[in-house]
Formats: C-alpha cells, sequence, structure tokens
C-alpha cells in the first residue's frame, strides 16, 4: 500500500484512539498488522510515537484559553497557592511516570512488537475501567484546582502500567487512577489530557532523537512528508475526538468504552489462536 494512504490511516486512528481510554498503541499495532507494515520496522515505530504530537497540539489549541489562565497564575500565583497549583501537579505526576519509563524502556520496546500482551492488556484494563467507573461513584474532588499532590502522585503512578504494558491505555490508567484517588469523572478527564502533553511531548522527542541517532542517515524526505501526514491528520482527528469526549463524560460514563476494549481484546487473542 501506498506511504501516504498508510500515513492518512494511522494518522486516523492515532487521532481516533489517543484520548479514548481504548488504548491508541494498541490499536495502531493492529492497523500496522492489517496494513503489512512490519512492527519491528524502526521507523513505523518511530512513525507510531512521533503521529502523537499531532494529538498532543490538539490539546493545546482545544484548551489554550485554560492553558493560558494556569501559566498566568502559575507565574503570579496567590499565597501558597503554588504548590497545588494545576501546573505543579502535572508536573509532579509526570515525573512519577517519566523516571520508572526512562528505567524500563527496553521492556516497554519489546511489548510494543507483542500483540498477546496487548490483548490480554485491552480485556484486564476493559474489565478495571468497568468496575473503578461502577464503584467510585463519589467523589470528594471535582475540579482539578481542588486536587492534592496525593492525587497526583497517584494518578502518575497508575500511568505507569500503561506505559510499561502497551494496550493498557494511558488514557485508561490515569482516568481509573483519577476516580481511584477521588476525582470526578470530568475531572479525572480534564486532568488526563493535561497530564497528555509533557508525557507525549517527552516520549517522542526521546524516540525520535533515539531513531535518528541510530539511523543519521536513514531519514529521506520522502520519510519526512510521510510522518508529516501522519501528524496533520492526527491532529484534526484528536481536535474532533477531544470536544465529542469531554461533551460524552460530562453526561454518561466509560461502560461502553470498557465493552469495546473487552470485545477487541478477545477479537485479537482469538485471531492470534487461529494464527498459531
Amino acid at each position: 500500500m501506498n506511504d501516504y494512504v498508510s500515513a492518512i490511516l494511522l494518522g486516523i486512528v492515532e487521532g481516533l484512539t489517543e484520548f479514548l481510554p481504548v488504548s491508541s498503541t494498541a490499536h495502531l499495532r493492529l492497523s500496522q498488522q492489517i496494513l503489512n507494515l512490519p512492527l519491528d520496522d524502526a521507523y513505523w515505530k518511530m512513525f507510531a510515537i512521533v503521529i502523537q504530537l499531532g494529538a498532543i497540539l490538539a490539546v493545546v489549541v482545544y484548551f489554550r484559553r485554560r492553558l493560558s489562565e494556569f501559566c498566568r497564575t502559575f507565574i503570579k500565583p496567590a499565597a501558597g497557592d503554588r504548590w497545588r497549583h494545576p501546573v505543579t501537579l502535572v508536573m509532579l505526576s509526570f515525573v512519577v511516570t517519566a523516571v520508572p519509563c526512562l528505567l524500563m524502556d527496553e521492556l516497554i520496546g519489546e511489548n510494543l512488537e507483542n500483540l498477546m500482551a496487548m490483548g490480554i492488556a485491552l480485556i484486564v484494563g476493559g474489565i478495571a475501567m468497568w468496575v473503578v467507573d461502577r464503584t467510585f461513584r463519589h467523589p470528594s474532588t471535582d475540579r482539578i484546582e481542588e486536587m492534592s499532590l496525593r492525587q497526583a502522585i497517584a494518578i502518575g503512578l497508575f500511568q505507569i502500567l500503561a506505559a510499561a504494558f502497551p494496550g493498557v491505555s494511558r488514557s485508561m490508567a490515569t482516568i481509573a487512577g483519577g476516580q481511584i484517588a477521588g476525582l470526578s469523572r470530568p475531572a479525572a478527564l480534564e486532568f488526563s489530557f493535561f497530564l497528555s502533553i509533557p508525557v507525549m511531548v517527552a516520549a517522542t522527542v526521546y524516540k525520535l532523537l533515539q531513531y535518528l541517532v541510530k539511523n543519521p542517515t536513514a531519514v529521506t524526505p520522502h520519510d519526512m512528508a510521510v510522518l508529516g501526514v501522519g501528524f496533520a491528520v492526527s491532529f484534526v482527528v484528536a481536535w474532533a475526538v477531544i470536544a465529542w469526549f469531554m461533551h460524552w463524560v460530562r453526561r454518561h460514563g466509560f461502560a461502553p468504552f470498557a465493552i469495546y476494549r473487552i470485545l477487541v481484546g478477545a477479537a485479537l487473542l482469538y485471531w492470534l489462536f487461529r494464527q498459531s
């Protein structure tokens, strides 16, 4: 299949799934398998990670006023507010996640090629999300401005699971972790969006530099153009998904996504069983 067509399709998949709690990594890997793109190919591994920046840019654009307000109040906070400021909480969660993930980088890379592990993670994560959504219905925190340091640390710890086991879903881990820590659905989702910015930017830059160091002459203008197409498509699709998802969560729960995860995971395991 033409590389540009593959880039468009993968960009659509990334934009649709990055912020839904269904695992964008698993969906991208499955899509690459369907498109006959080798899972162990260094370029397509890098491509799947870098186009996530398009989705992250959509977060920045969609929440630009809220982010601007956060930056302004962080620079000039009210007395005693800086340590519980949303910017501080996001960076704390980021650090809690980043350090272990750097140490587990090799394990994470191996799991990115393991479709069996992804299928299991989809099912287990779906069951966990369903249980959490039905159990934690009386939150103590309705707005991220009311969050505590303990809640931010807890969400960062939950996010490690998503990084170590592709298929868990970073969005699912942070949303469920937020609900367990006492956040309402909208607050957990909003914090998940904001936390995605430093996490995914750091992961993307790290993987891109890692690829360029190992393949200094491998990147061609064609490769960059294909990457640009995937980036642009993921940005446009993710922007629409963010707006829809924020509207949905304020009125509904996460049960449909849990059911979807379980069905996709079961279908993937069945397909792998038939292939063996």
